[in-house]
């Protein structure tokens, strides 16, 4: 018996542990009767090239999904060395950079096609062609389609229990719906899915939610999705089909603050009892006139509401913070910090993250910022080197970033439980309450016993 053509998939290395589930839905979208797929997680391989290299022979094509940042070095190593053992293997990237980027990856000769936006009718288009015979290269896209017209994501192409094993948890990554409705000046997401959204429908949701917890033993759902709660009658119906099936597990999910307002007391009553127990919800800014500036139609007093109805129904919460945008004043950056003092003050619980703005393209402010002389990286090398998570602007001054780290370090103590902690607590929540920040000991000393871990 002949072999059948075989595709192999690649997740860059990274620094969190998300499972490749944008590799996992090309792969289950794929004709799976007459082709093999493979599917790599550098993160999981102490030889991710030899790895890849290995099952790439006589593959028709390596296929990556590729973040911007860290993740590009790995995935330019491993495809110049496939390129180097194999010429002529056609290499496709997938994801968020080539969506943006797409002729600089091409200007890449380990990258031979790249794909724009939703990618599952897009690759399976382009791996048949290749099992044809035919010579495909340059960008390829295709319009946003309902997810429901595709197959249940194949959880059997990645080892799962290594993934609850390095979470700490039996917590399985799932993607309910794709793209925004919103507007945010600061996002890449309007860019790549044109401010479309498509979600699959509350039925199939719990069902193959229930078959994940039969087969892997399922205690918690960490939806990825960009907007979860885009549709409030769609989280109704999700919510009942989880009651209805009585389902052991609990989840996780991004949620705007105005979306908490249109869910009302009721429906987010209920969305806790079918399991809902944390949110990640981004706030942005303490400044409604900065809020008003990135487009986030929201208000504060919506964060504020959102907060409180997460705080009475025990829903952890993660509010996410950006400062140093361009032309920000130093009272818009204390609002933020403010804002975020609060929320740390009123549950112990809320997270409170701060960023630093740094352009992406693909958005008017980015736009904003090149017209203004924001000079942003050219070709891979440098864009491997970006970090939109550590990294911070041109736009802070150097007094600025050390009151904001400083703030961030006093603020994560200062509300933080513990016997044991309450020297640093006292003196925490001190210097919070009174906005003072200088000569910081104890933060020195807290970084000598435990040095700050390093974003690569």
């Amino acid at each position: 018996m002949l072999n059948r053509p075989r595709v192999v998939l690649y997740n860059p290395r990274a620094v969190f542990y998300t499972m490749p589930l944008a590799l996992v839905a090309i792969a289950s979208a794929l004709d799976r009767d007459r082709i093999d797929v493979v599917i790599i997680d550098g993160r999981l391989e102490k030889d991710p090239i030899g790895a890849v290299v290995a099952a790439s022979r006589d593959a028709v094509c390596v296929g990556m999904t590729v973040l911007t940042g860290a993740p590009i070095h790995d995935a330019l190593a491993v495809g110049r060395a496939v390129k180097a053992a194999n010429p002529s293997m056609p290499i496709v990237w997938g994801g968020w950079h080539p969506s943006l980027l797409a002729s600089e990856c091409l200007d890449e000769p380990s990258v031979d096609i790249v794909v724009s936006g939703q990618g599952e009718d897009t690759f399976k288009n382009i791996v048949d062609r290749l099992i044809a015979g035919e010579r495909v290269r340059g960008c390829e896209s295709g319009a946003m389609k309902d997810l429901n017209a595709y197959p249940a994501h194949d959880y059997s192409l990645i080892p799962v229990e290594r993934y609850f094993a390095l979470k700490g948890a039996r917590q399985i990554d799932y993607i309910s719906s794709q793209g925004c409705r919103f507007r945010c000046a600061f996002c890449a997401d309007p860019a790549v899915f044109n401010r479309g959204w498509t979600g699959l429908l509350p039925e199939r949701i719990a069902d193959e939610i229930s078959f994940l917890h039969r087969r892997y033993g399922v205690e918690e759902v960490s939806f990825q999705d960009e907007t979860f709660f885009t549709h409030t009658m769609r989280v109704n119906m999700l919510a009942d089909e989880f009651l209805k099936r009585n389902l052991p597990v609990t989840w996780t999910a991004t949620l705007r603050a105005d979306q908490a307002c249109r869910l009302g007391e009721n429906l987010f009553a209920k969305a806790v009892r079918s399991g809902l127990r944390r949110v990640m919800v981004g706030v942005e800014s303490g400044s409604q006139e900065m809020l008003d500036r990135l487009q986030k139609d929201m208000k504060l007093e919506q964060v504020r509401v959102a907060a409180d109805m997460c705080a009475r129904h025990g829903v952890g919460a993660i509010f996410n913070f950006i400062v140093g945008f361009p032309g920000e004043s130093d009272q818009s950056m204390q609002a933020t910090l403010a804002l975020a003092k609060q929320l740390r003050r009123w549950n112990p619980a809320f997270e409170t993250p701060i960023f630093y703005y740094r352009p992406y393209p693909g958005n008017p402010l980015a736009e904003s910022c090149a017209e203004r002389g924001y000079v942003f990286p050219k070709g891979l090398e440098e864009w491997a080197d970006f970090d939109y998570v550590g990294g911070r602007g041109p736009w802070i001054t150097a007094d600025q970033w050390k009151k904001v780290e400083r703030f961030k370090f006093y603020s994560r103590h200062a509300w933080k439980p513990g016997a044991w902690r309450w020297p640093l607590r006292t003196a925490s929540q001190w210097r919070c309450e009174h906005d003072w920040y200088g000569l910081p000991v104890e933060k020195v000393i807290v970084d000598f016993v435990r040095p700050p871990q390093q974003v690569s």
